[in-house]
């Protein structure tokens, strides 16, 4: 009962299977669509001005000392991800459609999240200070890297959109408002330190409305055809296999660099986890309107399994840590991550 306990399905991820099943109903037609996918860029906009207000550029460089960590969680992330992406071509198409490879191997290429890989990270008793800047630098990275990536790996003609205006989107929607927020940092802080909730609701409802916008389109063009319960299946095995061949390679290489235990346990979460809330905006701006919903979906499902896996893991670490405690799981929200 324990167990069942830690198991982070929080209201966000019900709200998230809502909003599918609302999109699949009642998907926005015509106008009402334009007005939508008006509505979902300004949001994405508004979300990464307010992940650059909330990120301390202190917070972020310090801490380089720990280089060997930082590189090996980046590593994990932006190399040993995209590999097992890549091999993953295999599975096609006898387990997997053109259209949710294209997005098992779009979620190899995001970034780590940063509130949850802190989150697991304290529950296991490591080095928090350490999670929150390996976790940074990949977010930040990630906004350069993962477009790159994806115009490195990614083919076109399988409804990926490379091309000199999906990087100018980028830059507007992303880069631009990211670098607003940190020049504003000193102004707002002491507001976005206030108003966390505030910054909750915008930062889920954004995601909730590029959901809404991408899996809306879907059903209007009718893509939802080539998804059948057998696929739903095969992508959650993938996605389970995925995490856990990257938790054995991050806990190998760990052990192999002679990582003390708090400095290990950064490596496990923080280069095992991918960002849901940074790879549903780029999606909508790197992939044609009509697959996006299913490019998304690899990474919606990858995220419930990261969440369960590593909240199972980091109340057994706790445990090892500390056996005379009792564990209460997490004690924190961790459903939609920056």
């Amino acid at each position: 009962m324990q167990r069942l306990k830690a198991i982070p399905v929080d209201a966000f991820l019900l709200a998230l299977a809502a909003t599918v099943a609302v999109a699949a109903l009642l998907p926005a037609r015509g106008t009402a669509a334009e007005v939508v996918s008006i509505a979902a860029k300004a949001a994405i906009a508004l979300l990464f001005f307010l992940y650059g207000a909330r990120l301390s550029p202190q917070q972020a460089w310090h801490g380089f000392r720990q280089w060997r960590l930082h590189l090996l969680v980046l590593t994990t992330t932006f190399v040993v991800f995209p590999v097992l992406g890549l091999a993953a071509r295999a599975l096609v198409p006898s387990v997997l459609t053109i259209d949710l490879y294209n997005g098992v191997l779009f979620l190899c290429l995001l970034p780590s999240t940063v509130q949850s890989c802190v989150a697991f990270t304290a529950i296991a008793r490591g080095h928090v200070s350490a999670a929150v800047v390996s976790a940074s630098l990949s977010n930040i990275l990630g906004l350069v890297l993962t477009p790159l990536l994806v115009v490195l790996l990614m083919h076109t003609g399988t409804g990926v959109r490379v091309n000199g205006s999906s990087i100018g989107e980028i830059v507007l929607q992303l880069l631009l408002p990211f670098g607003l927020g940190q020049l504003a940092r000193p102004r707002l802080v002491s507001i976005v330190d206030r108003h966390p909730m505030a910054l909750k609701v915008v930062d889920r409802g954004s995601i909730l409305l590029v959901v809404y916008t991408a899996f809306s389109e879907g059903v209007v063009k009718g893509v939802w055809a080539s998804v059948d319960p057998w696929h739903l299946v095969s992508l959650t095995g993938v996605a389970i296999v995925l995490l856990a061949v990257v938790l054995i390679w991050t806990a190998g290489v760990g052990r192999f660099a002679r990582f003390d235990r708090g400095d290990a346990i950064v490596l496990l979460f923080c280069g095992s986890k991918k960002s849901l809330a940074s790879g549903l905006p780029m999606a909508l701006v790197l992939f044609d309107p009509a697959t996006v919903g299913l490019i998304m979906l690899p990474l919606m499902i990858f995220h419930q399994v990261q969440l369960v896996a590593c909240a199972l893991i980091a109340n057994r670490l706790a445990r090892e840590r500390n056996p005379q405690a009792r564990s209460t799981g997490p004690r924190r929200q961790v459903g939609a991550e920056s």
